[in-house]
């Protein structure tokens, strides 16, 4: 199993829109390492729901339902799906008790070479195991 991290803004879609959704194709990702990164998602992955611009933070966890297909968003010269950019399909799985803060990320050291702060501009990126479960553990708080 692998473990990642997506972003959105929570005033365009936040967690309470994808639990409302209960089903969501994560599309529009127009970066090629995150597309890279939808690319090597498996179904029953486990991601981490992260709130970037307000508040930002880890306030869920979603897996992985589909793995990619063609973005239905992104539309070549004929109008039919480009097969440049993938989308996958997620689920909730559960909300966080309490948020874990971008600052509360950083200041704890065994997250210190987390994707999140080292690239902090990529919208879709791996996690490591034992960072999955720190961030977890710290969401239990």
């Amino acid at each position: 199993m692998n473990y990642w991290l997506v972003k959105s803004e929570p005033d365009k879609y936040g967690w309470h829109h994808f639990v409302e959704q209960g089903r969501a194709i994560w599309d529009g990702v127009r970066n090629y390492q995150a597309r890279n990164n939808l690319n090597a998602m498996r179904v029953g992955d486990q991601v981490l729901f992260y709130h970037s611009v307000t508040n930002p933070g880890v306030v869920g966890l979603a897996k992985v339902v589909k793995e990619a297909y063609p973005d239905p968003t992104a539309a070549n010269e004929l109008n039919a799906p480009s097969t440049r950019w993938v989308v996958v399909e997620l689920e909730p799985v559960l909300a966080l008790p309490a948020p874990v803060t971008l600052s509360r990320i950083k200041a704890e050291p065994l997250l210190a070479n987390v994707a999140l702060i080292k690239q902090s501009r990529l919208s879709v990126m791996p996690i490591r195991p034992d960072e999955f479960e720190m961030i977890l553990k710290l969401g239990q708080d």
